[in-house]
């Protein structure tokens, strides 16, 4: 694997700029900021990361799968990548792709409770509800101090489940 640039000082105020931009709401000079790092680390995983909430802050599912999918390709031992992949495809109705890209994965991060979680919603949705229970079940247990079900009890993608979650 390819060891990513470090950035440089001025690279790193534009993606804490970008990453301003964002936490303020705007995804449009967020975008500015990251086309003001040097052309060579765009491709950081850092730089990636921030475009990707990008476009998902502008619903550009198309293009935060792709960018998702190069951070996974870049730096594989990190679920970002994967998560928001599944995340963008999802959001596409692509939810049997979604599935597909954590399944192979899931077991390389056994403590990733956002990655079991989204298993819940994606296989809830596809009607596999006891498939669906399991995969919350064991985001719950691996999610220490977040409470799951009061998020999960809100979740329209677990809707099908929302009677059944508080015997979880």
């Amino acid at each position: 694997m390819r060891t990513a640039m470090k950035l440089s000082r001025q690279d790193h105020i534009h993606l804490e700029a970008a990453e301003g931009w964002l936490g303020l709401g705007d995804h449009n000079e967020a975008n500015e900021e990251l086309e003001r790092i040097s052309p060579e680390r765009h491709a950081h995983p850092d730089v990636l990361r921030v475009r990707y909430e990008v476009f998902a802050k502008a619903r550009k599912w198309e293009m935060a799968a792709e960018i998702a999918k190069a951070i996974s390709e870049i730096v594989p031992q990190d679920s970002f990548g994967f998560v928001h992949m599944a995340f963008a495809l999802h959001e596409m109705r692509r939810t049997k792709e979604a599935m597909d890209v954590l399944l192979p994965v899931v077991d390389k991060f056994p403590d990733n409770w956002l990655m079991c979680y989204n298993l819940a919603c994606y296989t809830c949705q596809l009607g596999q509800q006891q498939e669906a229970i399991q995969w919350l079940e064991k985001a719950i247990d691996l999610s220490g101090k977040k409470d799951i079900r009061m998020m999960a009890r809100e979740d329209p993608d677990l809707e099908p489940l929302w009677m059944k979650i508080s015997e979880i």
